[in-house]
């Protein structure tokens, strides 16, 4: 499979160290070596979702409890959970981190993935949603640790777009 595993540690290793401990998840190519990682992890918990938006709700109840969490989804799952992420986290004031998969962009080879794609940054900019690019293994720490600054220092949701040039690596 040419998801990075490399890079994967990379993002799930910066996540523990910024004491992320739970995470939620739908099933996703991109997400694979993640999702595997938080599960086999005895100090993350890693909840699985039916549909992505419910993960805003698992975020927000983690928030409230005083911990740290992290919603993984593809650009059509940040897509699907809008309603959540506007009635619920932005309404009432809730950090959220979202690490969001970047599908359809150059070398995208899944024709269901463009059309998502080509509208995620759009749409994080017309709900006023901070976000960064992940392309580089070598900033992913910093990213992450200043993306959950923000977070909690505006009480917003924050993205970071987990790009093809971090994630994928050619066989």
């Amino acid at each position: 499979m040419p998801v990075s595993v490399t890079s994967s540690q990379v993002v799930f290793d910066a996540l523990k160290r910024n004491e992320v401990r739970i995470m939620s998840a739908l099933p996703e190519t991109w997400l694979v070596h993640l999702i595997r990682m938080a599960e086999e992890d005895p100090d993350t918990t890693l909840v699985r979702l039916a549909k992505e938006e419910e993960g805003v709700g698992i975020s927000m109840g983690a928030h409230l409890a005083g911990v740290r969490s992290a919603m993984l989804m593809q650009n059509h799952g940040f897509l699907a959970s809008v309603n959540g992420i506007v009635s619920g986290a932005q309404l009432y004031r809730i950090p959220l981190l979202m690490l969001i998969s970047l599908r359809g962009s150059f070398g995208e080879r899944d024709p269901w993935q463009t059309e998502g794609g080509g509208v995620t940054e759009d749409v994080l900019r017309s709900l006023r949603i901070a976000y960064e690019r992940l392309d580089d293994p070598e900033t992913v720490e910093h990213k992450i640790g200043e993306a959950i600054t923000l977070a909690h220092a505006s009480l917003r949701p924050v993205a970071l777009l987990l790009c093809r040039d971090l994630m994928w690596e050619e066989a």
